[in-house]
């Protein structure tokens, strides 16, 4: 069982042609709700697109906002660990997206910012602890010491991006960032390699967008270059990339074999608006992969550049 500890919000979603600056109103050209939250979306991708057996602690309002939330989970197949927060509204999320398929996004977290170490269940059964950074970074210290204290793997995807520790880095097995959170982990010059290296940390993945992304492993190096695909909206891909790692994962796949399944998924959320609504089925998902089976030497020779490595720092399949 994969445990996922995290933010579940509802997104309140408007297109526009572009993000408006600082001090700019832009006319949308429409609108719509859907379920979202990192942490919800993660463990909706793990369920579904990842067929693994999922659970996710979180908190929510006494509120309507909630109702969508819990279904769309639960239409995944997640078997859900509700906390229910009587005086704190569900969390919500504000995203404006654009038509190249960027967004920006503003959180109100809401329930999210009362998650607790004492919510934390019985870990019994449980492989893999699944966290991010949209609950109270206390708590998810005291999660992750108790989950490495009972032999738990720990993956923390560190966004929003922040400073973290030593101390709270020590309890991670598995650290998923992207390059703005990546900077903020390990805050020193040089290449994406080389601040890799410096957190001395079993596994890293830096999620690198359309390039693709970059793993590290006590094995080596990985690069895994991006699908390319014809972006709708971005919102969620990320997400849906960390929910599908962890599966695969957990079912033991090498992480070459994991991060090219997340990153075909990551790439099939683009095509979708919303976030756990644009989550693709496991179904669709291997359809997608054996349309995609291999990527291209020039993209991988690229992507390799990018990070500042050498085709000799990969690992040897």
């Amino acid at each position: 069982m994969i445990l996922f500890a995290g933010s579940a919000n509802l997104d309140f979603v408007v297109r526009a042609s572009h993000i408006p600056a600082p001090g700019e109103t832009v006319l949308g050209q429409s609108f719509a709700t859907y379920p979202g939250g990192k942490g919800a979306n993660q463990a909706a991708a793990c369920a579904k697109a990842g067929r693994a057996p999922t659970q996710m602690l979180l908190a929510l309002g006494c509120d309507d906002f909630a109702k969508p939330i819990e279904a769309s989970l639960q239409d995944a197949g997640v078997q859900l660990l509700s906390q229910r927060i009587a005086d704190t509204p569900t969390g919500t999320a504000f995203i404006c997206v654009s038509d190249d398929a960027q967004n920006a996004i503003t959180v109100a977290p809401g329930a999210n910012a009362r998650l607790q170490p004492t919510h934390l269940p019985s870990l019994e059964g449980v492989t893999h602890l699944v966290m991010q950074l949209e609950i109270p970074l206390a708590t998810v210290r005291a999660f992750a010491q108790r989950a490495r204290d009972q032999g738990v793997q720990v993956v923390l995807n560190a966004a929003p991006a922040q400073p973290l520790d030593q101390a709270l880095l020590g309890t991670i097995d598995l650290l998923i960032v992207n390059e703005g959170e990546l900077s903020a982990v390990s805050p020193t010059a040089g290449s994406i390699a080389q601040r890799m290296r410096t957190l001395n940390l079993s596994a890293v993945i830096t999620t690198l967008g359309d390039k693709g992304c970059c793993a590290l492993s006590e094995a080596g190096f990985w690069v895994e270059p991006a699908v390319s695909v014809q972006a709708v909206d971005t919102t969620g891909a990320g997400d849906t990339f960390c929910g599908v790692l962890v599966a695969a994962l957990a079912s033991k796949s090498t992480l070459p074999a994991a991060t090219a399944k997340a990153s075909a998924a990551a790439a099939l959320a683009c095509m979708l608006p919303g976030a756990q609504s644009s989550i693709p089925s496991a179904q669709s998902l291997d359809d997608f992969m054996a349309a995609h089976k291999t990527q291209s030497d020039v993209a991988r020779e690229q992507l390799l550049a990018y990070c500042g490595l050498q085709p000799s720092d990969l690992q040897v399949l």
